[in-house]
């Protein structure tokens, strides 16, 4: 395919100046397409985002619908109808007593509020030195500087470390690089175990939340842990009176095959970050929902939640919202999730031949595949090869979407790809994928010699 060369002068400020952005002007189902008249199958789906798929009428009828009506409200003067309806609709999904929900525009949004409606709720609650976050190395939980340090990617925090508080990071739970060894042995107790280390080296009465992801995404290539983890993590933090949040923004509303992550283990957090494929690519939005004895601290206290982000709850997204949950509910999205899992497990099997592929992990409708230089070592590339980015662009050559992603091994090497296929998709884009990804490696082990 003719690539057009890098705009080093045009108006918009990219991401990567060197690269050539392909151009997308469409989309349905599955599938998108370029100003050139390319299609991909969207194997990422946005990024864990456009759940539902491209070009649903139903939802872009409520957005304009609501936008004719009411396009703006300002959340910290007015409440707003679909805010409060959608709201309700999103308590009744969470696990356990999460019925409380505060709306913003992303998920890195969703994780700014829950860093600081838990730091607020030790304030109001008489516990001011509670201000130390802990979380783990090899995640993400969002691009502000915020979520940044407790994020857990030393390729993306490297150039703001100067900006970023000194927080306690633990071990990510990783069982393909600790599998058969002393620490892992299929158990999350040792795991745990670091969690309550942290708590008391850095004080017990100064530790606000320990935040994780359920079901590491982009940042660890689907890394799950063992089944007792978050039971006994869990535990730890009511030990401690410390917070737990769990940033669901990738693996919420069904990507996992459970509504949300936590439920595999039955595990209630205090705080639960949640955005993407809430509102299903259509409209901005996150959400965090809060268990009733966070709220409860507020109206005990008659605190004010110091916070605001101008498009909280705007009633556009919130109509999006609630459109995407009604087709979630309607077409049985999550039964589809179960249904087609397994066959989305043996899309990528054949994959397995390829040398270079070290390790595939699924849950769900959710994959990372990570790459090594050698499969016996487990040895990862060189970074100067932008291993993942290739695969990347040659998937693109090849009509495939996927996700790269550096730093998984030691946390500036170690390349993966994340696959994050819409939760709509069928056998025929599933046979699609298997085919569309194996030319893709295969262009890429050519190149390789």
């Amino acid at each position: 395919m003719n690539e057009p060369g890098p705009d080093h002068g045009g108006a918009l400020f990219t991401l990567d100046p060197r690269r050539a952005y392909p151009t997308l002007v469409g989309g349905d189902g599955c599938h998108i397409w370029d100003d050139q008249g390319r299609r991909y199958l969207d194997a990422i789906a946005g990024i864990a985002v456009v759940n539902l798929g491209y070009g649903r009428a139903d939802v872009v009828r409520a957005i304009a619908a609501q936008a004719t009506a009411l396009p703006f409200a300002v959340s910290n003067i007015f409440g707003n109808e679909p805010a409060g309806r959608l709201a309700a609709r999103v308590a009744a999904l969470t696990p356990g007593d999460l019925d409380h929900v505060h709306f913003t525009s992303g998920g890195s949004e969703a994780v700014e509020v829950a860093l600081k409606m838990a730091r607020q709720y030790h304030v109001v609650r008489g516990e001011p030195d509670r201000s130390v976050f802990i979380s783990r190395w090899t995640s993400y939980h969002g691009a502000t500087l915020g979520t940044l340090m407790v994020g857990g990617s030393r390729l993306r925090r490297r150039a703001y470390e100067p900006l970023l508080l000194d927080t306690p990071h633990i071990p990510v739970v990783d069982g393909y690089r600790h599998a058969g060894s002393q620490p892992f042995a299929d158990s999350g107790e040792s795991y745990a175990a670091d969690l309550e280390r942290a708590i008391l080296d850095a004080s017990p009465g100064r530790v606000a939340a320990f935040i994780a992801e359920p079901i590491v995404a982009s940042v660890g290539g689907t890394l799950a842990p063992p089944d007792d983890y978050f039971p006994l993590v869990r535990e730890i933090c009511d030990r401690y009176g410390v917070l737990l949040i769990i940033d669901e923004v990738v693996t919420g509303f069904g990507r996992t095959g459970r509504t949300f992550a936590v439920d595999h283990w039955g595990v209630v957090p205090d705080l639960l970050a949640m955005g993407k494929g809430i509102s299903g690519g259509y409209a901005p939005l996150g959400a965090v929902a809060a268990r009733s004895h966070v709220r409860e601290a507020f109206v005990a206290a008659g605190a004010t939640f110091e916070h605001i982000f101008t498009f909280g709850g705007n009633p556009v997204s919130m109509a999006a919202g609630i459109a995407v949950l009604d087709a979630w509910r309607d077409e049985d999205v999550l039964g589809n999730v179960t249904r087609v899992s397994g066959a989305f497990a043996d899309a990528l099997e054949p994959l397995w031949r390829f040398p270079f592929v070290g390790d595939i992990r699924t849950r769900g409708l959710m994959a990372g595949i990570e790459f090594v230089a050698d499969r016996a070592t487990k040895e990862p590339f060189d970074p100067a090869m932008g291993f993942g980015a290739r695969i990347r662009e040659a998937g693109l050559r090849n009509g495939v979407v996927t996700y790269p992603g550096s730093g998984v091994a030691d946390g500036l090497r170690g390349d993966i790809i994340s696959l994050y296929p819409p939760l709509v998709i069928g056998l025929p884009e599933l046979s699609e994928l298997s085919d569309r990804l194996q030319a893709t490696f295969e262009e890429v082990s050519a190149g390789l010699g």
